[in-house]
Formats: structure tokens, sequence, C-alpha cells
């Protein structure tokens, strides 16, 4: 059975995690992980850049990396690069319409923000800027879960979207935690480049090299400590609150605990 929505509908075995387990913050958990697992998320991160490249098949990319962040997040076995192109090819349907639509809607979010912060002053240009750094920022957070629930659940495009609006509310703190966390890293490289401006396209340079073998992974190994205890908690647990015998090997190998 492929349990709720196909969810954890996968083959491959996982160590799981203990029950009686000492409990870490989550922030040392994080690092903890990222580093156990550092020279295969570098593969993935090379392999994610090349995929990425043409805005039509980012979604492609995103869909792969996403699974791969989430098996190591929930300290479930990963085997790289074959999860990867395995996600892929069975998301694909959904993943390569949903990144151009978002490519398209962040071009149209951009240019408004672009012409509101370089129309003519007054009031309408005011609330014009706002409304449309807030909707960027909605949207934003939104990818944080439209990959995961993707490749978990089999939703409708429609639901995917409409879900992860929700989520963008419902998990707002840890939204909070996530986009300002990532949007620091970005400006401190911009800080960088300003720093060391007579050596801009060296540094440039290294930062390009460093973004490519680093970022991707790290970032969407950050999304998913922010955002799947949520999805957890109010799409997972309540149905097997319901129905608690079903997929208990499967709820495990994913690092469910099993009452």
């Amino acid at each position: 059975m492929a349990g709720f929505f196909g969810l954890f509908n996968y083959e491959k075995e996982g160590p799981g995690i203990s029950k009686d387990a000492p409990k870490k913050k989550t922030f040392i958990v994080f690092f903890e992980t990222f580093f156990r697992n550092f020279w295969k998320l570098i593969n993935i991160n090379l392999v994610y850049s090349i995929v990425s490249l043409p805005i039509v098949t980012n979604g492609l990319a995103a869909a792969g990396i996403t699974n791969v962040t989430r098996n190591i997040a929930r300290d479930k076995h990963s085997f790289g690069l074959s999860d990867f192109f395995e996600t892929i090819k069975k998301n694909w349907k959904q993943a390569l319409p949903v990144g151009i639509v978002n490519a398209i809607l962040y071009i149209i979010l951009f240019y408004d923000i672009y012409f509101f912060n370089f129309a003519s002053e007054g009031t309408i240009t005011i609330v014009g800027l706002a409304v449309a750094l807030s909707m960027t920022f909605i949207f934003t957070v939104m990818q944080f879960y439209i990959w995961t629930l993707m490749i978990t659940f089999d939703f409708k495009l429609k639901q995917l979207y409409k879900n992860s609006f929700k989520f963008v509310f419902i998990n707002m703190k840890m939204n909070l935690l996530c986009f300002f966390s990532i949007a620091l890293i970005y400006a401190v490289n911009i800080a960088i480049l300003f720093l060391f401006k007579s050596y801009f396209f060296p540094v440039l340079s290294i930062e390009l090299f460093l973004y490519i073998i680093l970022f991707p992974s790290f970032r969407y190994l950050l999304v998913q400590y922010c955002v799947f205890p949520s999805i957890k908690k109010h799409i997972i647990d309540p149905y097997y609150k319901e129905h608690p015998d079903e997929d208990i090997e499967k709820r495990q190998n994913l690092g469910i605990e099993i009452e």
C-alpha cells in the first residue's frame, strides 16, 4: 500500500531514528548532517547546477535535490545521484511545468518591483512596491514547500500551490528564520564583492565556484529542517493518528517515530 496520497512509497531501506536517542539542538544536528554528507552533497550540487542551468529544467533539478536532502534530513539513507534522477523520472510531469510557471511568476514579480521602485513618487508607488515585495516574499516561501509536497504526496498542481500558500502562514516563525538565513548568505557574498571591489572578478569567480559546489544542497537541506516538521504535524500525523497500522516500515525508513 502506498499510504496517504501515495506517501512513503519507497523500496530502499534506511536506519530511521531511535525514539530513545538523545535530542540535540536542531542547528547542531543540521551542521552535523551537512558535514557528514559533505562529499555526497558536492556531487549532487554539481549535477543540480548543470540540470538547473536551463530555466525550463530548473524544476526537475529542484525536485531531485529536494528528495535527496529530505532523505538525509530525516536520517534516511540516500543513494545520492540515483535518488536524484529517480525522483526526476517519477515527478517530471509536475516538476517541469511547475518550474516554468515559477520562473515566469518571478519574472513578473521582479519586473513589478523594478517598475514601482523607479516609478514617480507617490502613495500608489509606495503601495505598489510594498505589495510586490510582499508577494515576492510569500511566493519565495512557498518554494520551501512546493517541492517537498510534490515528491511526498500525490497532490494535483492546484493543491501544491494552495497547500504551500497555507504553510507560509502556518509555519511563519520557521519560514522567517529560513528566509532570512538564506538572505543573509546572499548579503554577505554581495558585501564581500563590494569590500574587495578592486578584485571584483577574481572574488566573483571564487564565490560562484563555492556557490556551485556548496550552496544548493546547503539551502535545500536547511529548508527541510525548517519545513518538514510542520508538514509532518499538519498532514502526516493527523492521517496516521486515524490509520496507526498503515505503512509502519516505510514510516520508520523515513525517520518517523512509531508509537
